[in-house]
């Protein structure tokens, strides 16, 4: 088996600003006999563009869309108000969900500025890799670090303000740090 088989065979770690962790097996192709060299970086974006497009879309067309017609609203305490979760919420809930799968992929939110402190960058590498996006919002800060005895490939990918409903949430939260975010703007990573 090659080194970057086995790399694959080990654990994925992105921490997205809110962050990821995963676990990549051998793919169906290795299995079956035909060999499939995957990069771990590749494995992490197209992980991070499926976890964006559904925050994105959870905000705009689900949040904005039932608030604005005053359907329903998402709030901070939305299991007892009986309201949809707000969008951090939703990420974090479906991370959540991911992990109990135990195929060894996790996600998380971090920020320089977070409104929970849970969501605080827990680590070196996370809070250099939270300065980095801020000046390079394009690509993710990546690296391999070792935990355990066992070594990890960590990135940590921009969380965008793409939404009124971040900024309003963020500007105005009583907890909140920071209260000047724009449209796109680096809020924190994943």
């Amino acid at each position: 088996m090659t080194s970057s088989n086995k790399l694959l065979r080990g654990v994925l770690m992105l921490v997205f600003g809110l962050g990821v962790t995963g676990f990549v097996g051998p793919s169906r192709a290795e299995t079956e006999g035909t060999a499939f060299n995957l990069p771990v970086e590749t494995v992490a974006d197209y992980l991070y563009a499926v976890i964006e497009a559904d925050r994105e879309v959870y905000t705009k067309h689900v949040v904005e869309r039932m608030q604005t017609k005053g359907v329903v609203v998402a709030s901070e305490n939305w299991e007892e108000k009986n309201t949809l979760p707000l969008p951090a919420q939703f990420l974090m809930e479906s991370g959540r969900v991911m992990a109990r799968k135990s195929i060894g992929i996790q996600y998380r939110l971090i920020s320089l500025w977070p409104i929970n402190k849970r969501n605080v960058a827990s680590s070196e590498f996370e809070r250099i890799g939270l300065g980095t996006i801020l000046t390079h919002p394009t690509k993710p800060y990546t690296g391999f670090v070792k935990e355990g005895g066992a070594r990890y490939f960590q990135a940590v990918y921009p969380d965008l303000a793409v939404a009124q409903a971040c900024i309003g949430c963020h500007n105005s939260h009583p907890d909140s740090p920071k209260r000047d975010f724009k449209i796109n703007d680096v809020m924190g990573g994943w």
